[in-house]
């Protein structure tokens, strides 16, 4: 059996599908919280007097922690079982960060939040992925993450539209972040439901496997997985956060405060909705899908920046569009690339590999910014057309599943 079942004992009371299902509840009412809160972190920031490059350095580096310290957590999952603990501790700090942002407080203090809500998803997402990977076996992958998918954009669509009606009503930001508290009990107490009636989630795995007793290390991963790796770290080193973006939008009074959460929100419905595509495209022809990634990416910051409310709010259609691939199709790639047993690891290695390049490349789109506008978006470009050169390999090695599998050794 898992090792994952030391962790409980007792039947699973729901289906696998009804298990992913319920867990999107939780992940969209966990992004209400958070997305609702980074709808809004650039021009929060701003408020204290950030620079561009200051904002892109605290955002990037909210989401390399987000991302790298996945390689941590990952391993404990693996090696501990306990993915339940681990998962209800990462929500855990996330929906009590975000709260006290709105405690007002200097800049440092605000910065340290950020990050620290960023830390919270760190901890819980390898050990909730290998949990989504167990119960989505007789599904199909991309399915089962992109309906998790499409579940937690729909809270992240709507954690935005609170915060700027709260703005709207002339209240200010520290007020918008207090209210992301209520969205946060209520994603703990369905948590806590799910894992009553889910104790144990590697049982949905007809492929049980023996308890590991074996350190976890990085070897015998796949080629494919490593090449994979560096293609997605090349297109997130070209694509800003959110934050950035928002504090284009302030700074050249682009749109009113509230508006900024609005795009945000739209932005957000549309990731949902590409996740559902991409999911199913990802099923059908494999990873020959995410060749737009680079595309879009390098489309993006020519509207974003922009001071045309048109533009700007294509702009963040085309944001949300990228978003929504990478947090759907990619999970499930990166399930089907690496052996069973090292789920954790493998989803923390990945995700620590473009976490670093996600911070390098929004810090250095952040410096460019304050430089000239022009620079960031020649930066821009110049990045996604390395992330089309590192796709070539992928796309010549295409096999009739889409993906090299998890027994093909580097």
């Amino acid at each position: 059996m898992s090792e994952g079942v030391r962790e409980t004992t007792g039947p699973n009371r729901l289906g696998p599908l009804r298990f992913v299902l319920v867990f999107g509840v939780v992940s969209g009412l966990a992004d209400f919280v958070y997305e609702g809160a980074r709808s809004i972190v650039g021009p929060y920031l701003a408020t204290y007097g950030a620079s561009a490059a200051l904002v892109g350095v605290i955002t990037g580096l909210g989401e390399a922690v987000a991302l790298v310290f996945r390689l941590a957590s990952g391993r404990w999952s693996d090696r501990s079982g306990r993915q339940w603990a681990i998962s209800i501790t990462g929500y855990a700090i996330t929906v009590v960060s975000v709260p006290l942002l709105g405690a007002g407080g200097p800049l440092g203090v605000a910065c340290l939040l950020v990050v620290a809500e960023r830390f919270g998803k760190a901890v819980r997402t390898p050990a909730r992925d290998t949990m989504l990977a167990e119960a989505s076996v007789d599904l199909g992958r991309g399915r089962a993450f992109a309906a998790h998918e499409a579940l937690d954009q729909s809270g992240a669509m709507v954690g935005p539209l609170v915060v700027a009606a709260v703005l709207a009503t002339h209240h200010g930001y520290h007020d918008a972040f207090v209210v992301l508290a209520v969205p946060g009990v209520a994603a703990l107490a369905v948590l806590g439901y799910l894992r009553r009636r889910v104790p144990v989630p590697a049982a949905y795995d007809r492929g049980v496997r023996a308890p590991q007793t074996r350190a976890v290390s990085l070897r015998g991963f796949s080629r494919r997985y490593w090449q994979y790796a560096a293609f997605s770290a090349a297109t997130l080193a070209g694509f800003s956060t959110f934050a950035v973006l928002a504090y284009h939008l302030q700074r050249h009074h682009v749109v009113s405060e509230p508006v900024i959460p609005v795009l945000y929100a739209l932005a957000m419905g549309v990731a949902a909705l590409t996740a559902l595509v991409s999911g199913r495209v990802y099923d059908r022809f494999g990873l020959r899908g995410l060749v737009v990634l680079p595309l879009l990416g390098a489309a993006v910051p020519f509207l974003s920046f922009s001071t045309a409310v048109p533009l700007v709010s294509a702009g963040a259609v085309l944001w949300g569009a990228v978003m929504g691939v990478h947090e759907s199709t990619m999970r499930a790639a990166v399930a089907d690339l690496v052996p069973a047993g090292r789920r954790g690891v493998g989803f923390g290695t990945f995700t620590a590999v473009y976490g670093v390049a996600w911070l390098a490349g929004s810090a250095l789109i952040g410096v460019f910014y304050d430089i000239s506008i022009d620079d960031a978006i020649y930066f821009v470009v110049a990045v996604q057309c390395v992330a089309v050169l590192a796709f070539i390999p992928l796309w010549r090695a295409q096999t009739p599943r889409g993906f090299g599998g998890a027994e093909e050794s580097s």
